[in-house]
């Protein structure tokens, strides 16, 4: 084993094998022996705005986001480079190694691969090479969009934009929901660091591709910046939730396969499921197994996510997608999948692909996935927020409830938000759903002030109170509390 041994610019030691490094378009990347970080030299001479960049990368703008308070809840989301060093006139930034469970696990097909995005972004992918065990459910990928909108809107925050965000630059576990931005060296700071590259195909911004064949400094080119990130962030959204992609369908712009590519991602992009232009839709062939059921927007329908998620597909590929500024924020998602994830429920088929779905406001609620229609009772409890501490408003958030359903801190205070910011103690469930007996409770745990309204009693702790259609409990006496209305939905 050939073993380098090198100082990093801040006086570390750092070693690496120097044998078979893994290509990127870039970089050359290596190992060291015990897998506890990668060392990638960069093949190109870096000019002085390069070196610039890196040093910033492990400097300023590393301190920004990882030394401050919640900082380590960043560690697990980014892959950021830690040290500068040089090694033949080649410089080389050392960054973590992946965690385990960003690899295909031991007895798979895919024993050992990274899982970035590509082989859940595709339904041919998905379908024929994913192992079932690694496939995950609508859970998983709910939490891997939602780790994913943190961490651009972290960057976003402090006056960053990634550039080149797209399933290649993303590592996911669909089983834990974890996932984590990787190769982020060239970011781009806006009057400051312009970006190496203008992304990867599926992922760049209609405008970006449609200005491609101007000069590089032509007034009318657009360049990757934080709008372009709000696209490939939708477009990766929706690949993980859909296994399709938003903008590929079938209507035909050019006989010539480079123009048709350049007009259908660019300036004729139409998205797939547009509610009024049904030009791009999928057309459907039997023999497709491979893509089945997922480019069946008919039975797969956007909406299929819910009220919050729809709305923001709808923002970013119809009226934003030609229009940069409307298109919604890394906030945005973050706020929708959190109240998504609150509207689903499990499916009563075990064999369910997909495990989950979202609730559809319905009577009858069915799974989408396998058609196994849900039957009992469904108990939805809708949120109401004061501002004055007497008069309540309708949140437009709600929760399913399912057994052993959690209650948690930040849907009893407003002011609360599950997010890098959150207290330890508030990561605590505060009570939790059972069906028991034929009937549905909800058992306080650490909740001092929650009162059934509807019959003017207090709940005390480890105490429970039935969950009856028309209920009303406030959860909470503060100004920020909430206020909860429950329907029994007997489907």
């Amino acid at each position: 084993m050939n073993v380098v041994r090198i100082k990093a610019a801040d006086g570390t030691p750092v070693e690496f094998v120097n044998q078979d490094p893994r290509q990127g378009g870039v970089k050359d990347v290596y190992f060291d022996p015990q897998r506890r970080y990668a060392v990638a030299f960069f093949r190109k001479r870096l000019d002085p705005a390069g070196h610039d960049r890196i040093e910033r990368l492990v400097g300023q703008y590393r301190q920004g986001i990882f030394e401050q308070s919640g900082g380590d809840y960043w560690r697990e989301l980014f892959c950021w480079p830690e040290k500068i060093v040089e090694y033949e006139s080649r410089t080389g930034i050392v960054m973590p190694f992946y965690q385990p469970k960003f690899f295909f696990g031991a007895g798979t097909t895919l024993d050992g691969v990274e899982k970035d995005g590509k082989w859940f972004a595709s339904a041919k992918n998905f379908n024929r090479f994913v192992p079932p065990e690694e496939k995950g459910n609508l859970l998983g990928y709910l939490r891997i969009c939602l780790n994913l909108s943190r961490a651009v809107r972290r960057l976003h925050a402090a006056g960053l934009a990634h550039s080149d965000l797209s399933y290649k630059n993303c590592l996911v576990d669909p089983s834990s929901g974890g996932a984590a931005i990787i190769y982020i060296d060239g970011l781009v700071v806006p009057g400051l660091f312009p970006p190496d590259v203008v992304g990867t195909p599926d992922f760049i911004a209609p405008e970006v591709v449609a200005t491609l064949h101007l000069p590089p400094k032509h007034a009318d080119r657009r360049h990757p910046r934080r709008e372009t990130d709000q696209h490939a962030l939708a477009v990766l959204i929706y690949q993980y939730l859909f296994h399709r992609h938003p903008l590929r369908g079938q209507k035909i712009h050019s006989p010539d396969t480079d123009e048709q590519d350049r007009l259908e991602m660019g300036e004729k992009a139409l998205f797939i499921e547009h509610p009024t232009d049904p030009s791009n839709r999928y057309k459907i062939h039997p023999g497709d197994k491979d893509f089945q059921p997922w480019v069946d927007t008919v039975r797969l329908p956007y909406g299929l996510m819910g009220p919050y998620l729809k709305a923001l597909f709808d923002q970013a590929f119809v009226a934003g997608l030609h229009d940069p500024k409307n298109r919604p924020t890394a906030d945005n998602w973050e706020d929708a999948l959190v109240k998504t994830c609150d509207l689903i429920q499990p499916c009563q088929n075990p064999g369910c692909g997909k495990g989950w779905f979202v609730f559809d406001n319905t009577t009858r609620p069915v799974c989408p996935y396998c058609g196994r229609s849900f039957r009992g009772q469904l108990p939805v409890l809708d949120f109401y927020s004061s501002r004055d501490g007497q008069s309540f408003r309708p949140d437009q958030h709600r929760l399913m409830v399912y057994n052993d359903q959690y209650l948690y801190r930040w849907h009893v205070d407003r002011s609360v938000f599950p997010n890098e910011k959150l207290a330890e103690a508030d990561k605590k469930p505060v009570g939790y759903f059972a069906f028991h007996k034929e009937r549905w409770i909800f058992i306080n745990q650490t909740l001092s002030g929650l009162k059934d309204l509807t019959n003017q009693q207090p709940v005390k702790i480890n105490g429970f109170v039935e969950l009856k259609d028309g209920l009303q409990l406030l959860l909470s006496p503060e100004k920020t509390g909430r206020l909860v209305h429950v329907s029994l939905v007997q489907a």
